[in-house]
């Protein structure tokens, strides 16, 4: 048997980090078995669904490297197919139309409520004849459920679960305007699209045992169902916004790196031993579904940031350069030195080391990719004093006639300078040097930072905040 899973997303809104882990899971079971991994959109509620989440779904997927198999499946172009089905069930007697007026249904309902019981259909036209139905009525239509015994499923992840025949109604497989429910459509498209494992979210349990009647009406072989926990907050209430539930679109807005973002899903809620770093290849020879647990997973914004600093770390440098460098090219907005690619790939080396997403390392960068006039923080502003402005001119000068530009020889003419210049330390004229160079008072190694920049720029930079603070005296 080929293993077949499939995504199943409602356009309704963009590719959020639950989904994302539905997708992830899907993926890694298709390939670990060497099966095929196909997606289908689940857009039958037409006015909700729109082009743009599609697209959304489709990117955000793209950027995990979640790749599907086959022309992604679009649920509401198959209504012909669904309709034929039903029909076919007619045909079998097992399923009927039902002629009940929206007001008989609503004392339906409230019969139930007032009486205590569940709200469900109590099966009035399951054996009326169709030709004493009242005029006017578009009818549903419905399944012929069973009445006794119970519906069990096996599932790969919560194991033999049921539930009582008597607690399940005869539902609507076709409303009256003749358009499908979900419950039909997703049957006829899973077996349609030979799939083998509905691997999703614990929410769709209780639908299972409908889809599972559904099957068995048919006669169609049923698929293996696995349904994982949900994840929750890291107070163990139900993911939403606050607890980091957005879209996986804004966690690549955020700075963090695909890899990162599906090892951190991998490990929610499957194990394999204590392993915490996990790549790709090694996912996909590890995965299975007798790791994934029964208990919701928790959601840890610090964990995944921590995670991404790991992979920022083992990111190729020219892939972060690209990053970074995009990113700048917009805050800067033309402001961009035709030196920064270069600064940038050299100066990686001791960025990386210090940030935790791709915005704060594109933040940590800027200095890298400007020409002075640079953008100083206060703190950096507060350390170019009179004095300290009349140091670095002095160190300038020094620092002109300096043959050897590394990071080392550097570093030897700075102390040297300060201990010629009692009561100078090395923090003195470090600190005022890093202001001037960066516009800020953290960066890397200043003398790593001087050695990217070249003698040129370096002394360029000093000039610039010596030339200024000069104007302001004179003025």
């Amino acid at each position: 048997m080929t293993v077949v899973t499939r995504f199943a997303p409602s356009p309704t809104g963009f590719l959020h980090i639950g989904g994302a882990r539905t997708a992830l899971f899907n993926w890694l079971f298709a390939r670990h078995h060497g099966g095929r991994f196909l997606l289908r959109v689940e857009d039958t509620d037409r006015l909700r669904s729109t082009d743009a989440a599609i697209a959304a779904i489709f990117d955000g997927l793209q950027w995990l490297g979640l790749t599907w198999d086959e022309a992604p499946v679009f649920q509401s172009q198959r209504a012909d197919r669904h309709a034929a089905v039903v029909r076919e069930l007619l045909d079998r007697g097992m399923a009927y139309r039902c002629f009940a007026t929206p007001e008989e249904l609503t004392e339906m309902r409230e019969k139930a409520r007032a009486a205590g019981r569940p709200v469900r259909y109590d099966g009035r036209w399951r054996d009326r004849d169709p030709a004493t139905a009242p005029e006017g009525i578009d009818p549903v239509v419905r399944l012929r459920a069973p009445q006794s015994g119970a519906t069990v499923i096996d599932d790969l992840v919560q194991g033999p679960v049921s539930v009582d025949n008597v607690q399940l109604d005869d539902m609507i497989l076709l409303r009256a305007d003749g358009t499908p429910t979900y419950m039909l459509a997703v049957v006829v498209d899973d077996h349609d699209m030979h799939v083998t494992h509905v691997i999703r979210g614990d929410d769709h349990l209780t639908n299972a045992f409908r889809q599972h009647q559904i099957y068995a009406a048919l006669g169609w072989p049923q698929p293996l169902f696995a349904h994982i926990p949900l994840i929750h907050g890291g107070d163990g209430a139900k993911l939403s916004k606050r607890h980091g539930a957005l879209g996986v679109d804004a966690y690549r807005d955020m700075g963090f790196l695909p890899e990162a973002l599906c090892n951190y899903l991998l490990r929610l809620g499957w194990s394999h031993g204590d392993d915490e770093i996990i790549s790709r290849d090694e996912a996909i020879a590890w995965f299975d579904l007798d790791a994934v647990g029964r208990s919701a997973a928790r959601f840890d914004l610090a964990k995944l940031t921590s995670l991404n600093a790991h992979y920022i770390r083992l990111t190729d440098e020219r892939t972060l350069a690209d990053s970074v460098l995009q990113r700048l090219q917009q805050r800067l907005d033309g402001r961009l030195s035709p030196k920064a690619d270069e600064r940038i790939r050299k100066g990686l080396p001791g960025l990386k080391e210090r940030a935790k997403t791709i915005v704060e390392l594109a933040d940590n960068a800027m200095f890298y990719a400007m020409d002075p006039p640079l953008d100083f923080t206060a703190d950096a502003a507060r350390f170019l004093a009179q004095s300290a402005v009349a140091n670095l001119s002095t160190l300038g000068e020094i620092l002109r006639s300096q043959s050897a530009w590394t990071s080392s020889e550097l570093e030897g003419v700075v102390r040297a300078f300060a201990s010629a210049h009692p009561p100078l330390k090395l923090k003195d004229v470090a600190q005022p040097l890093r202001a001037a160079l960066t516009g800020s008072t953290v960066s890397p190694p200043i003398f790593e930072v001087m050695e990217v920049l070249g003698p040129e720029e370096t002394l360029g930079r000093i000039g610039a905040v010596v030339a200024s603070a000069e104007g302001k005296l004179q003025a």
